[in-house]
């Protein structure tokens, strides 16, 4: 017999050793070296007859030779999801979504696949196919174009695409494929790839979209090599909390669109419902107004957002005063403090300050750093702010109030909600004439003050 060859990966990041060794130079993880066996068998290609048909024969073309027509991509017939991937799924993509156990990838992604008009073969390694047909049952009983097939080899997989023929292919998940090709369990280094490889070069071959559901570790990133997200073109990240009826689909990358798209769903008993108002939402509906609460309008992509900034400023009770923040990055709200503590005169040093960004998400934008010093100066005076008040402007370290991106586009989404201020900066070249909504223009933080306080 040939002699079996192995190797060392990291189960952490997927670096490879010749030898066993406690730690891994790359990621600097202990513990997470294990001996997998590598190919031993002979290869025997598959061959599908549309991939026989659609093969092409690779030569160099000159750039201006090219086509550069963009190919039709297939509606999900889900306004969210084809937001975040650019416009729906381009034909021979492979497509990654990672998410935390139970958030709902195999909801949404069951969801999709009875929605569709065309032919889609549904694979899980994870449920039986009595399983999946309760959770159906639930979302979409009626569906004539949706076939379930339970395995996890992924050679038995081929056999049953090369008769179904589908037009797209979901598989559930990565982890719990093997190929006859490696001889280690699944799950493990050598299995992703290999198994990731085989649906690739189908998936290129034959124009057929796949989209894969991958598990997560602990520390939230996708479980298996980091190779495996550089393979697949575009990686999906489903994110919220289980506690909550919320969740947000996000794109960590996309070699067909945009990364910066968000798409919001509500989870319910039949499933998940597209939100096409985020606003509604991210803005807590309450009788009264309360000191600490300041509407900013920001941008998720081409989507413009009003959301929910919530602050608490109270007396530090054992000395130290704490400075927390949910949903926004804390080392700029203590940049925010000093400069409200030197530019505008407020003592903010010896009290406690918690931010929160309403709704479970969070936001990097610049934009809502003038609703944040809002928030803050209202609770700090314990006096509340009108309700139909906006803000979208950035703070600078001198106090300035800084433009932003895409102002126009903010105002007319406040509009539209009802508000009838907008706090922006007079650095903003704005030519918009709204009729509903005042633009108020300020240069620096103390005109903020003058207005709000």
């Amino acid at each position: 017999m040939a002699k079996v060859k192995t190797t060392f990966y990291c189960q952490s990041c997927g670096a490879q050793y010749a030898k066993w060794q406690g730690q891994c130079n790359s990621c600097k993880a202990w513990n997470t070296i294990a001996e997998e066996v590598i190919q031993t068998p002979e290869k025997s290609d598959w061959k599908t007859p549309s991939a026989t048909q659609n093969k092409r024969t690779s030569r160099p073309l000159l750039i201006n030779e090219i086509d550069a027509s963009q190919e039709a991509r297939l509606d999900t017939f889900d306004q969210e999801l084809n937001r975040v991937l650019g416009g729906g799924i381009v034909p021979g993509s492979l497509t990654l979504l990672g998410g935390e156990p139970g958030i709902g990838k195999s909801t949404l992604l069951l969801q999709v696949a009875l929605k569709l008009p065309y032919k889609t073969l549904y694979v899980s390694g994870e449920e039986s196919q009595k399983q999946i047909k309760m959770r159906a049952e639930r979302i979409n009983p009626n569906n004539s174009n949706c076939y379930i097939l339970t395995e996890t080899k992924t050679q038995n997989i081929f056999k049953q695409i090369e008769d179904l023929q589908p037009d797209i292919v979901i598989v559930d998940s990565i982890q719990t494929l093997h190929s006859d090709y490696i001889e280690s369990s699944s799950g493990s280094i050598s299995q992703i790839k290999e198994c990731t490889t085989e649906l690739i070069k189908f998936a290129k071959e034959t124009s057929t979209p796949v989209v894969l559901i991958g598990h997560i570790t602990k520390d939230g990133h996708i479980a298996g090599p980091k190779i495996l997200e550089h393979m697949v073109d575009t990686v999906l990240q489903f994110e919220g909390d289980r506690n909550h009826v919320f969740r947000i689909l996000r794109a960590n990358k996309n070699r067909f669109g945009s990364t910066n798209e968000l798409g919001i769903y509500e989870m319910q008993g039949s499933g998940l419902r597209e939100v096409s108002n985020p606003s509604e939402i991210l803005i807590s509906k309450k009788d009264e107004e309360l000191s600490g609460n300041a509407i900013a309008a920001t941008l998720e992509g081409m989507r413009p957002l009003m959301i929910e900034v919530q602050a608490l400023v109270s007396t530090a009770v054992y000395g130290t005063p704490q400075r927390s923040a949910t949903g926004f990055n804390a080392k700029r709200l203590n940049m925010l403090l000093a400069v409200l503590e030197k530019r505008a005169g407020f003592r903010l040093g010896a009290k406690d300050v918690f931010l929160n960004i309403t709704g479970g998400i969070s936001v990097d934008d610049p934009a809502i750093d003038l609703a944040v010093v809002a928030s803050i100066l209202s609770s700090n005076e314990d006096e509340a702010l009108q309700k139909d008040y906006c803000f979208a402007a950035e703070v600078g370290l001198s106090g300035e109030i800084r433009p932003v991106q895409r102002v126009e586009q903010r105002i007319l989404e406040a509009e539209k909600l009802g508000f009838s201020t907008i706090f922006v900066s007079k650095y903003n070249k704005i030519t918009l004439k709204p009729k509903a909504i005042k633009i108020q223009l300020i240069s620096k933080i103390e005109d903020l003050v003058g207005h709000i306080v």
